[in-house]
Formats: C-alpha cells, sequence, structure tokens
C-alpha cells in the first residue's frame, strides 16, 4: 500500500509540474526595458507579456535582484486629473497581450542595492495566480525616454 501512495504521490506532483511548465510556456515577456531615476527616486519598468494559450493568464508579481522592491501599479487619468494606485494582478488574455507602458500599467521599482547604469540589461522575472513565472532582461534607459 505504501509503494502505491509513494508512486501515486509522484505521479501527482509530476503532473502538477508538467501543468505549470505547460501553462508558463505560453507565456512570454518581451520589450522590457527599465526607466532609470536618479538614486532617491523609484524607477518604472515596462513589458509586454504574451499568452499564446487559450486560458486566461492573471500576473501577480515581479521580482529582480536590481531592485528590493518591485509593485505592479496603474495609472489612470479622468480629465485633468491624473492618478496611480498599485494593483493586486493584471490579466493576460488568452491569445493576446498586456502592455505595461508609460501612462498605464507599470512597475514600481524601489530600493536599489547598488547603482544601475544606462545601457546595461537587469533580469526580471513575472509570476502568474497558477504560481508560474516567466524571466526576461530588461534594458536600463535614460529618465527622459518615453517608449522602448
Amino acid at each position: 500500500m505504501k509503494k502505491f501512495t509513494l508512486i501515486h504521490a509522484g505521479f501527482i506532483a509530476m503532473s502538477a509540474m508538467a501543468f505549470t511548465s505547460a501553462q508558463a510556456a505560453t507565456l512570454t515577456a518581451h520589450d522590457c526595458w527599465i526607466r532609470l531615476m536618479p538614486a532617491s527616486l523609484p524607477s518604472s519598468g515596462y513589458f509586454v507579456v504574451s499568452n499564446n494559450g487559450d486560458k486566461l493568464a492573471t500576473l501577480t508579481g515581479a521580482e529582480t535582484p536590481a531592485f528590493g522592491m518591485a509593485m505592479l501599479h496603474k495609472s489612470s487619468s479622468n480629465g485633468s486629473t491624473s492618478t496611480m494606485a498599485m494593483v493586486d494582478s493584471a490579466d493576460v488574455p488568452a491569445h493576446g497581450t498586456l502592455a505595461f507602458a508609460p501612462s498605464g500599467y507599470h512597475l514600481m521599482l524601489e530600493d536599489a542595492p547598488k547603482p544601475l547604469k544606462v545601457g546595461t540589461t537587469i533580469p526580471l522575472k513575472l509570476t502568474f495566480s497558477d504560481q508560474s513565472s516567466i524571466s526576461t532582461q530588461c534594458a536600463v534607459k535614460a529618465a527622459s525616454t518615453l517608449g522602448k
């Protein structure tokens, strides 16, 4: 009975890993860049997530060793008023994309342990509600940059 239970448990674990890998394989991140700000100010990050799968994917977090904190944010404007707020998640539609871009969804990046330099790249890991993750490289660009 114990042998059957161990085999069964192993099969379940391998199936879960295969599902997570399959979900992650349908997601890609590209066109990532970081707006470098002076050390006392938070930086912002932008990228595009493409979902080639049949299911909606929900982005729930981001991390990079280049910053102590990475938070999902969204900017909104209502007439002459603009606001920015932290969000818990952002959906990537099936067979669609989600763009993190200036004046919309973006990453707020704070507490860089060491100064970054324009022209370098940093790693970024994105995590999703199903516990899958994808990684990409982000170009560090000047504060005056408006787009990719």
